[in-house]
């Protein structure tokens, strides 16, 4: 951006440079007598505007810091100082100018995605492909996405292999290679050569759009990280003021005052916050986690309990089906697959994959109702037929023997026209990064929770792979709402994943969405969205909170102490207003450069993998 791009996006700061050099030109025109007019009558306008300011934040309940910088360029003006005045002025402007490019510069991160969003798709209409807006795109509908474009919406890759790049939605830096029927993610970029797929979901309900509407979410938030300088506001006003006083009444001079306030201008308490958290928010962005707001930041670096959901959490979320025991197995999986297409749940999804996998043909059902994290039932080739865990089933089908299990598998079990008519045999994994992922928030002096609606076996099996000491199984979603507000060890973070969990990510201090899979009802309640297939990113996170809260108050106490250190020396007499108002300057581009440090470096995704796979259970 060249200079003069930037004058005219910050006019209050060109308005500033064009007074002060309309001052320069009238002090050897002959006209010098006008200078304190035009100056410092600049001055005080701006010292107005920033009283406005100062009242309306008082209004909304924040105890604002503008009031040093208005009394500064006051007590300049008054004693004749109105050069020191304008330098104040263009210190607060460019303050302004400076916070806004810093914002800009941390907030790339999260704006890339917003420049990449697919705006329209190739679909085949009337025998001819037609280019439409991305939003006109229907279900079922044959696309053509050619070379190097992004896919517009999810869809089913027809025809040949293809590779595409990932890398915007999973931080895979390598193409990924996609079958045939293979399902393939909005926002994907397509190889070398032309591809048809067909459109499975419409723009809005797509993965990529769902990242968007994240991101826009998170850049929308105001911030309310200004209340980490607000708790250093009142004592650094009063001590501010205090030594300009005391120096006033010691001296005699008024000079002195007005030189003590030049160089304790709020800069450093008012920029080095909100920059430092927007680049926390870019930062974690980079890491796989899109976060709504700056205070989201701040209480996950103080978070003192973690609690995690089991199945697409802990464990991948996506459980295989290994054995039907019933005396017509294909019968059982057939009315069950049935039955469970209308469910949400990932053991739903398991059961399909397996009757798909033995090909059976799955019939039709009616009048399916699902029970939260308990079951389903529907009305299968005129039978009614549910569906899910022992204890649901006992209400239709009566008592019913609990099957015998290996580690790491979980039953699901059949009821048709209220007789018990077998039971389905799952397993799910443990994610490869679960163990090291619970190991480093242990070492954080965390404490560590498991909440799953599973049976208790599982749910402790599961626990003691992860190494989660803390356990209670069987719930609903209520109970797990009742857990988290129960905790003593506050702010508690919750992680999970599904339509279930978004109760209890509402009322969490921090709710986590492990968001990889698609938009649901857990991204929009999460104050933070895991965008990558990787439960690490949540320690990511977590570290890069910490990091980003110890920046800021790292940059608010340096400001802080260069300016008592000024004040200190304009008290005695040795610093000019003139050249204390330049060194003010230079205490807030240290301060702004400081926060920036929040950043990072450019590679922020290691995922933390150690162990082999373990199995789990996976239940509902």
């Amino acid at each position: 951006m060249s200079a003069l791009e930037l004058l005219r996006r910050y006019p209050l700061v060109a308005a500033t440079l064009a007074v002060a050099l309309v001052g320069g030109i009238l002090s050897v025109t002959g006209a010098a007598s006008l200078v304190p007019w035009v100056v410092g009558g600049w001055a005080v306008l701006m010292a107005a505007r920033s009283a406005v300011g100062m009242v309306r934040d008082l209004l909304s309940g924040h105890a604002g810091i503008d009031v040093l910088a208005i009394i500064a360029v006051s007590a300049t003006v008054l004693v004749g100082e109105h050069w020191a005045a304008i330098i104040v002025v263009l210190m607060l402007t460019g303050g302004e100018a400076l916070e806004d490019y810093a914002a800009q510069r941390a907030r790339a991160d999260l704006t890339r995605l917003l420049e990449r969003a697919p705006s329209d798709a190739h679909v085949e209409r009337g025998g001819r492909f037609v280019t439409v807006d991305v939003a006109e795109v229907r279900i079922g509908e044959i696309l053509v996405v050619k070379p190097n474009e992004l896919v517009p919406v999810d869809a089913v890759l027809l025809d040949e292999p293809a590779e595409l790049d990932l890398s915007s939605l999973t931080g895979e830096s390598l193409p990924v290679e996609v079958a045939v029927a293979g399902t393939v993610p909005s926002g994907a970029i397509n190889g070398a050569r032309a591809l048809r797929m067909r459109a499975e979901r419409t723009a809005a309900d797509s993965q990529y759009q769902s990242i968007v509407r994240l991101v826009e979410q998170a850049s929308a938030q105001k911030s309310r990280v200004v209340r980490l300088a607000d708790r250093y506001a009142v004592p650094f006003t009063a001590v501010a003021l205090a030594i300009g006083g005391v120096a006033w009444w010691v001296s005699g001079d008024p000079r002195r005052f007005a030189e003590v306030l030049v160089v304790a201008t709020p800069c450093p308490l008012l920029i080095a916050a909100p920059v430092a958290f927007m680049a926390g928010m870019s930062r974690s962005a980079r890491a796989g986690v899109v976060v709504k707001g700056g205070d989201v930041l701040e209480r996950l670096a103080r978070a003192q309990t973690f609690v995690f959901d089991k199945t697409g959490t802990l464990t991948g979320g996506e459980p295989q089906l290994e054995q039907v025991r019933s005396a017509d197995p294909d019968r059982a999986l057939r009315v069950a697959a049935a039955a469970e297409r209308y469910s949400t749940h990932a053991l739903a999804a398991a059961v399909l994959r397996g009757a798909e996998r033995r090909g059976l043909a799955v019939p039709d059902a009616t009048d399916a109702r699902e029970t939260a994290t308990n079951g389903v039932e529907a009305t299968v080739d005129g039978a009614r037929v549910v569906v899910g865990k022992r204890a649901y089933i006992e209400r239709f089908a009566g008592p019913v023997d609990a099957e015998s299990l290996e580690p790491g598998q979980v039953a699901v079990y059949i009821a048709i026209d209220s007789a018990f008519a077998g039971s389905l045999v799952l397993r799910d994994r443990l994610r490869p990064e679960a163990v090291a992922t619970v190991a480093a928030l242990r070492a954080t002096g965390a404490e560590l929770m498991l909440l799953t609606g599973d049976a208790e076996a599982t749910a402790l099996h599961v626990a003691r792979e992860v190494g989660i000491d803390r356990v209670q199984a069987e719930c609903l979603p209520a109970d797990k709402v009742d857990a988290v507000q129960r905790a003593v060890r506050r702010p508690v973070v919750m992680v999970g994943d599904g339509i279930n969990d978004a109760p209890v990510l509402a009322v969490a201090d921090i709710g986590i969405a492990m968001g990889a899979r698609g938009a649901t009802a857990a991204s929009d309640s999460a104050d933070a969205v895991v965008l990558v297939d990787d439960l690490a990113a949540v320690e990511r996170v977590a570290r890069i909170a910490r990091a980003t809260v110890r920046i800021a108050l790292e940059s608010i106490w340096l400001g802080i102490a260069i300016s008592v250190g000024l004040m200190l020396v304009a008290a005695f007499g040795f610093l000019p207003a003139i050249v204390g108002a330049w060194l003010q300057e230079v205490v807030d581009l240290v301060a702004i450069l400081g926060a920036l440090r929040a950043l990072g470096g450019r590679s922020e995704r290691r995922p933390a993998r150690a162990g082999a796979l373990a199995t789990s259970e996976a239940g509902r």
